[in-house]
């Protein structure tokens, strides 16, 4: 069984606090940010690597992200994926949903035949759950909904599929001697014109961080009086 994971690199929600936005390009600046695996990849990953534990085979990851993420698919082949391909390129840079699948469809026809792609079913840092829509296994309000496809396909994976693995010190060691490619948009079959942040169709058109105000007034009162001028004022603004 060959299976293809497509896997995002995300600011580590650890460092959240130092994420900005670009006035000028509406995009979000993660420079000094670390990066990590978009958690519900893992859980592709993870299903992927027990696919082929069952059935034989081989997982590639396939990653559209900057050069300096290289250490996040290091991680992904510590976890157990045989193999990697980047795609990098400043072509790629501000891609929407659509040209990110787009790219993404175009690498997966470079690698070939497989059997399988798994997808996170959303990333926490857009949250768009658009580039891998598809499900073998969907929750609804009463329960779930079973769907039977033969292979090739595409599927998106929410967290409660399983819990991934811990990382070991041999396998972080054994990854660094498993081959990452790294394709620019001139390895790839592109010929739509919807790449980059210009070309993308879904255009941001505006997008801000709302300004912070805090006022703090200490009541200083005996007890007795603090509860009372508390509620009045919690009354006087319709709380109560």
């Amino acid at each position: 069984m060959r299976i293809i994971v497509c896997l995002k690199p995300v600011p580590d929600p650890k460092h959240w606090n130092k994420l900005y936005l670009d006035p000028e390009t509406k995009t979000l600046v993660r420079e000094g940010v670390p990066s990590t695996i978009n958690p519900l990849d893992k859980n592709a990953l993870e299903e992927a690597l027990r696919l082929r534990e069952q059935h034989g085979g081989e997982v590639i990851i396939v990653s559209m992200a900057p050069p300096e993420m290289t250490p996040v698919l290091r991680e992904a082949l510590a976890m157990g994926a045989d193999s990697a391909v980047l795609l990098s390129d400043r072509v790629f840079g501000g891609s929407d949903t659509l040209g990110t699948a787009y790219v993404l469809a175009e690498a997966v026809r470079a690698i070939g035949d497989f059997d399988l792609i798994l997808c996170g079913n959303e990333t926490i840092d857009s949250g768009t759950a658009q580039v891998g829509p598809f499900r073998i296994r969907s929750q609804t309000e009463s329960g779930y909904r079973i769907v039977e496809v033969d292979p090739p396909m595409v599927l998106a994976v929410v967290k409660e599929i399983n819990e991934p693995r811990y990382v070991t010190m041999m396998n972080i060691l054994a990854a660094e001697e498993k081959e990452i490619r790294v394709w620019s948009s001139k390895d790839l079959s592109l010929t739509e014109p919807y790449v980059g942040l210009a070309d993308s169709p879904t255009q941001m058109v505006d997008l801000f961080m709302p300004e912070r105000h805090h006022k703090v007034e200490m009541l200083d009162q005996d007890i007795e009086t603090q509860a009372n001028e508390l509620a009045d004022r919690l009354h006087r603004l319709g709380f109560c």
